[in-house]
Formats: structure tokens, sequence, C-alpha cells
């Protein structure tokens, strides 16, 4: 069987221009990265921005397991199983993180045969998103620092700095260090934090802002520390925006490749769910809805994040209005939940599958709560019983939800027609009624006890000490009527990945609180979760190589 990397660098790609003919794009409208990458001007996005809005389908899952569920997968065969139909779609995906590429997730590019492409650009360095985000951060921490270095007219409190600086990739080491060691010119000593690029709130600034304006504007109000009288410090007083927005200037712009059926696909943006807001770029988003009839996005890991705050957070802030969502599972991830182990999972196991369903049960009921119709799709495996296959559909259409199966992975688009065909006969008869899941003007406590207990299936929160002080402080501040970010596991419904299926009788613990004020949401760490993850005992990166020039072992 080949690999996906086999797979994608076998696929004969066609010139971007010609895909960005499909959507009546001219070459002037794109920025050239190669033959098979481009950047869409800001020229063109100003040209169509008075076009009526396509359909927007969002795609999300179950809580990720060993056993795999296939969201970005389902994602680009459902996109090029509606141009199998004729239909005019646009994939709008996240970029992937180099981190998960070395460590153990792997990418984000799809797989089988529906992917992206080209594939190996795309979760490496693609066109340097990533690196100019990268770079703002750490510019805006060099600033912070040679400030206080020069003087400190602002008076910040060197021990309540909350800027951190990042890096693109796994590496623990680096979540709590000492700055400043050395000779009295290389700076004062204090200690500082690393999160993953994915992590920074420039990277959702980024995903959120509407153009160069906002983005300036969102880049100033972010809060990088507080001075001795406790207020907040911005990049704005430290005279920091303009050069981080140079840095990002062509990072803002939407990126445009292709899947291995020519589907056109914007790129765009790339923090994670779980620590972070997990969707692609509004830009991006708002483009697509303008150049085709139908945009499948998705949101990143199990819906209890990944849609939480697509719908909380995204929708709320660019006024998006999702017509359609798309659950993901596989019998396989339903038995693991179930509590069978990974190895055994191809034998037929109906007592399993009954257990493990309750996880899909749950997120079923979450998606409902935004007033927007549901598929459930079963990402097929050659070991899927059709007994197991028909259990889950009948526990679906039971529920409201209606059902299809997808074979995207092994046959590309042909294999998601069953899929697209029931997500367009949801369109046309059933009407979105999207509504987000808690008020503006609730309270920051009331907004995460709301998540906890009507998305996670909580019984209550507790907070650390620290974390109530930081809530109370934040509200007094003027953050109240944010949206909150929940940063969890992605594990499991709870806080504890060994949680699984449909866990009861649990308790959020909330260590820790802190506002993005350029973003516009506050961040709330719960139990262990990390926003520097770490690589694992065996990282992928082992087997990564070059050889005649071209890259293998890239999943």
């Amino acid at each position: 069987m080949k690999t996906d990397i086999e797979i994608a660098q076998e696929a004969v790609l066609r010139p971007i221009t010609e895909v960005a003919g499909q959507l009546q794009m001219k070459e002037e409208d794109l920025e050239l990265y190669g033959k098979y990458k481009a950047k869409i001007s800001d020229e063109y996005m100003e040209k169509i921005r008075n076009n009526p809005d396509g359909r927007l389908i969002l795609v999300t899952a179950i809580n990720p397991t060993p056993a795999g569920e296939g969201k970005t997968t389902t994602s680009v065969g459902l996109g090029q199983a509606f141009g199998k139909l004729g239909k005019k779609a646009v994939i709008a995906l996240r970029e992937p993180s180099l981190g998960p590429c070395f460590g153990i997730k792997g990418g984000a590019a799809g797989g089988g045969m529906a992917q992206v492409v080209p594939m190996e650009d795309l979760n490496l360095h693609f066109t340097g998103d990533f690196h100019a985000i990268t770079s703002a951060n750490n510019l805006l921490a060099a600033m912070l620092d040679n400030h206080i270095h020069q003087g400190n007219e602002l008076g910040i409190d060197t021990r309540n700095v909350v800027w951190k600086r990042c890096l693109d990739m796994n590496d623990r080491a680096l979540r709590n260090v000492v700055v400043g060691l050395g000779a009295k010119t290389d700076g004062f000593v204090r200690e500082d934090h690393f999160v993953i690029t994915v992590a920074s709130e420039i990277m959702a600034v980024l995903c959120l802002a509407e153009d160069m304006e906002d983005l300036k504007k969102r880049l100033g109000r972010m809060v990088v520390a507080y001075n001795y009288g406790g207020e907040p410090v911005t990049a704005s007083d430290l005279k920091a925006v303009g050069a981080m927005a140079a840095l990002l200037k062509d990072a803002l712009k939407p990126n445009l490749i292709q899947t291995l059926e020519h589907t056109p696909a914007i790129v765009h943006g790339g923090p994670f769910a779980n620590i972070a807001h997990g969707c692609n770029s509004v830009r991006a988003t708002r483009t697509a809805l303008k150049m085709a009839d139908y945009v499948i996005t998705e949101a990143g890991f199990g819906a209890d994040l990944g849609a939480e705050k697509f719908f909380d957070i995204k929708c709320r802030a660019a006024g998006l209005k999702p017509d359609a969502v798309v659950l993901v599972s596989t019998v396989r991830a339903l038995k693991y939940n179930g509590g069978i182990p990974k190895a055994e999972l191809g034998a037929e196991n109906l007592e399993a599958l009954g257990r493990g369903i309750a996880n899909l049960e749950k997120h079923m009921e979450n998606l409902q709560k935004y007033g927007v119709p549901v598929v459930v799709t079963l990402n097929s495996f050659i070991t899927d019983t059709e007994e197991e296959i028909r259990y889950v559909e009948r526990f679906c259409k039971e529920r409201g939800c209606e059902f299809a199966i997808s074979q995207v992975w092994e046959k590309g688009g042909e294999g998601g027609i069953a899929l697209a065909q029931k997500v367009l006969e949801v369109l046309d008869t059933r009407e979105s009624h999207f509504r987000t899941l808690y008020e503006d003007q609730a309270s920051l406590t009331e907004k995460i006890e709301t998540v906890a207990g009507e998305i996670y299936g909580a019984e209550g929160v507790e907070y650390s000490s620290a974390a109530a002080k930081q809530l109370k402080r934040l509200s007094e501040l003027g953050f109240a009527d944010l949206p909150v970010c929940m940063a969890k596991t992605q594990y499991s419904l709870s806080d504890e990945p060994s949680l699984l299926g449909r866990p009861s009788g649990f308790r959020i613990h909330v260590r820790e609180v802190y506002v993005s004020a350029g973003a516009g949401f506050v961040v709330v760490l719960t139990g262990t979760v990390m926003t520097m993850p770490g690589l694992p005992a065996r990282p992928a990166a082992l087997g990564i190589d070059v050889e005649d020039g071209r890259i293998t072992g890239l999943f």
C-alpha cells in the first residue's frame, strides 16, 4: 500500500494559474510562489467583496483517538466530490505546524486519495506564513526586553511580563527558561517562556483580522506586560505595531493550492484547537465564500474544541453563519471509545460500539445546540462490517441527524459522492438557525461554566486561587465581554485525557486565565494542557529523509 507522500508525489499537478482559472481568476489576481502555490492578491479580494456568499459547510469530528478519524481527509474528499457533481466548490483549511510533522500527530494535508498538494511544501515551510508570525512574535519580545534594558520608561513590572517567545517546533525544554544571564549589557535576568507558534496570539490575530488596518489595531491591543500600577502595557505602547505589520504583510494574504483532483483549496492560518481557537483565517473563509457556491472548511480536533470555537469565537467575530455541519467518525474510533485496544479494533464488536457511540452522541447533541443541521459521516475502513455501519446509521437517524458513508481515502471524490449528495439534500431541505452558545454580556465565569456544562458535560468547574484572581482582575480591566477560548486536552470531553467515551460526574479544573486582547478572547487553561508540546519517545523526525532530491518518510 502506498504512503500518503508517495501518492502525493506521483500526482500530476496543474499549474496554479489553471486551478485559479476554474474560479474565473486571472494570473494578475495571484502572487505566485513557484508553479503550484500562490497568494491571493489584496486587489482581487477587494474586487469580489460584493459577490454573493456561497453556502458554508463546517467539517468537525468526535474526540481524536489513535484509531484515526480523518477530518481533513473528509474535508478534502467532500470538496472533490462536489467537483464530481459539477458544483463550484472551494476547500478552506488551516496550515500545518512543523511541531506535529516532526512529532507524532502528522501533517494536515488529508490522506490517501483525498489530499491537498504539493503535500511536502504544505507540511513544511509552505509560503513562510508561520515563519513570519514567529518573527513578529519574537520581535515584540525583543523590543519589550530592550525597552526595560534601556530605562523602562513605561514602568513595566519585570515580575509581570506576560508576552512569551515562540517557536514552530515541539520543544519541552523551552517551556520555562531564564533569559538575560551574563554581563549587564546582556539584559536583565528574568524567567521567560516559549509557546509553539500556533499558540501565539499573533496567530490568532492574523486569523481573525479583516484587513491590514484591522490587523494593526489588533496587534496594538495585545497585552505584553503590566506596569507597577497593575495596568496593562500593550504592543502599541512599545511602538512595535508598524514593524510587526511589515513582517506580516504577505502572511496576511490567503494561499491557494489544489487537491489531487485539482479542486481549489485556500489554506491559511493554523491555530491549534486544544490550545488556541482552532480555525483557519477569517480572510480565507470570507474570500472562499465570494469565490464559490459551496465552501468546505474545518475546525481542529473534536467538536468540543474546534467546532465550539468556530461557532463561539470565529463566527461571532466575523458574522459568519454556517449552513450545515459534517461530523466525522469511524467505527474503529467508536470501538476504541468503548474500551477496545487499538490492536483489536478490526474485529466486529457491537457491544463495544454500543458503549463508545456515546462519544458521538454527545457531539451530535452539542452541535444541535447551535441550530445548524448535522450530517454524520463514517470514514470507511475495510474492517467495518455491514452490521456495525447499520448500527451507527440507525443511531444517528433516531437522533435527528442525517447519515452517509465516506470512502474518500480510498476513492477520492468518487468515494465522497454519497456524502456530498446528503449534504446537498440537507442544504436544500433544512434551514440553519445558527446561534452562539452564550451572550457577550455573560460574565467570564458564566461563559466558562456554560461551555464546561453544556459542551463537555461537566458537573462543575474548579478554579485555582490564581485563576480566580485573574478572572476578577480581567473583569475589572474591562475584558468581561470577550468570549472564552478553552485550552483543554483534545482526547476527552473532560480535562483528563484517559476519560474516554462520554464521561460524567467530573469537574473541569481551571489553573490559569489570561487575555488575548488583540485576538479578542480570554484564554482559559484547564487540566495539564501545554502551550508548548514535547516530542514523543520516537518522533516522526527519525523517519524523515531526502533521497535523490525527494523528501521521504513524511507520512
